[in-house]
């Protein structure tokens, strides 16, 4: 009996043994994976999807199923998945954080407090990724749907205490030395300035049409008062022709470059709680992984890296206990509901119109709200001449209308702000390992500076 129990014993510390020498194995290949060795990728991308926590990326699966066939069909997202990253920003602002701090983490690698373009909590600046890259030769830019000096963009391309202070941002724009901005933003940008863009060999654009006759950098493209239209009223591929010549332009430079790609206008539609908005920019933004993907698979020194800054909205698929979502209903949407508020605001016999615009009919209740909203907001500019109220009202009009297709879809939110979930990694291309599994939001800059360092 002594001697069984000592065999066991035996063979309980052998297979212990093996089982430590695995893991230190397994250790030691884990941390091969995270060094970025020499011929590192040159060209890297960055793309963020604003406000796009998983629930975006499951509702956009399911919007985009084909309901003939038998299973659910796959996206680029769930093609690209690679890991996790937690966004909290630095402990002064909480566990919450905004566009500004999580875009100043990823492109510095420093957590700080919401508001803060990229600097600390002192308010001193930190190095970014795209001044590292320019420091190297390397060309740098951006191409989102919202004004180019909003918070995402800024944290890349410059330094300040407040992302509200866009005056300042626009002028930190021009000592960027960026070769490629793209973009809405013209309310921004003062004559003075364009000139001095101008000046220093930019070609200034304010025509998307006029994308195409751009041969080299550097650019300057402000193709709308401040946000690019959303992609559910009129869908022009903006974000995808942004994209294209981005990629385009930026791969001439022959040490490499770095492109931050933003679907802005998601994070935007989720503050609005419009469902049907979401979806638009969702597919939008698809489209340009779909585009940087296929630019990746025919490069060999290419790296792409998409996440995004936090969730919007609280965005959830199945709002009660019917254990259903329709995304059928949010397909036959003709147009988002800030445009269908329109349609009650401006038609004295709306109703019609506005269920056409739906693709559904209004109960005679939900009828006799929307019609009470719009009577205070004909009373308020008739009366009155205070613009913020009016301005308020016809937000309650259109959200009064998102919740109508919240009900028929059975979507539900829990908030108009951000929310603290951890967000999706998706990465392709040379050294895309270095993004599998769980990071914080600090670590896909660190990981990045390994590759540009490696990249000298």
């Amino acid at each position: 009996m002594g001697r069984l129990r000592m065999n066991s014993l035996r063979a309980c510390l052998g297979l212990g043994l093996l089982f430590a020498l695995l893991v230190h194995a397994n250790a030691e290949i884990v941390a091969n994976t995270q060094e970025a060795p020499s011929g590192a990728p040159n060209k890297i991308i960055i793309m963020i999807g604003d406000g796009m926590g998983p629930a975006y990326t499951s509702a956009y699966r399911y919007y985009m199923d084909d309901p003939s066939t038998d299973v659910v069909e796959t996206t680029v997202f769930d093609r690209l998945l690679t890991g996790m990253q937690s966004t909290y920003p630095a402990k002064q602002s909480g566990y919450v954080t905004d566009s500004a701090a999580s875009a100043t983490a990823i492109a510095t690698g420093e957590k700080s407090y919401n508001g803060a373009i990229s600097v600390d909590t002192h308010k001193k600046p930190i190095k970014t990724l795209m001044e590292t890259a320019k420091e190297q030769g390397m060309a740098i830019g951006v191409a989102v749907t919202v004004q180019i000096n909003h918070a995402t963009p800024a944290a890349f391309l410059a330094h300040n205490e407040s992302r509200r202070n866009y005056k300042q941002l626009t002028q930190s724009y021009l000592e960027s030395n960026a070769d490629v901005l793209l973009g809405g933003g013209q309310k921004y940008f003062s004559k003075e300035q364009l000139a001095q863009f101008t000046a220093k060999g930019y070609r200034h654009l304010t025509d998307l049409n006029q994308l195409a006759s751009v041969e080299s950098p550097p650019v300057i493209g402000l193709f709308a008062k401040k946000q690019l239209p959303w992609e559910k009223n009129s869908p022009k591929g903006r974000l995808s022709q942004l994209t294209k010549k981005a990629l385009e332009l930026l791969n001439q430079n022959e040490k490499g470059f770095v492109l931050l790609v933003e679907g802005s206008l998601i994070d935007w539609a989720g503050h609005n709680n419009d469902i049907t908005a979401a979806m638009g920019e969702m597919h939008e933004f698809a489209q340009s992984v779909s585009i940087v993907e296929q630019f990746v698979k025919q490069h060999s020194d290419a790296l792409m890296v998409v996440t995004a800054d936090h969730s919007t909205g609280g965005l959830t698929i199945g709002a009660n206990d019917d254990y259903a979502w329709h995304p059928e209903v949010i397909q036959k949407v003709t147009a988002t509901p800030d445009k269908l508020a329109d349609i009650v605001l401006n038609n004295d016999s709306w109703q019609q119109k506005l269920e056409a615009g739906l693709g559904f009919k209004l109960v005679a209740k939900e009828a006799q709200a929307l019609a009470k909203i719009k009577a205070q907001i004909v009373k308020e500019n008739t009366v009155s001449a205070n613009k913020k109220t009016s301005y308020e009202l016809q937000f309650e009009l259109a959200l009064g209308i998102s919740r109508l297709i919240d009900l028929r879809s059975n979507t539900g939110w829990t908030t108009l702000g951000h929310t603290g979930v951890d967000v999706q990694v998706f990465a392709a291309g040379q050294q895309a390992q270095l993004f599998n599994g769980h990071m914080d939001n600090t670590d896909i800059a660190d990981k990045l500076n390994k590759v540009l360092a490696a990249t000298r």
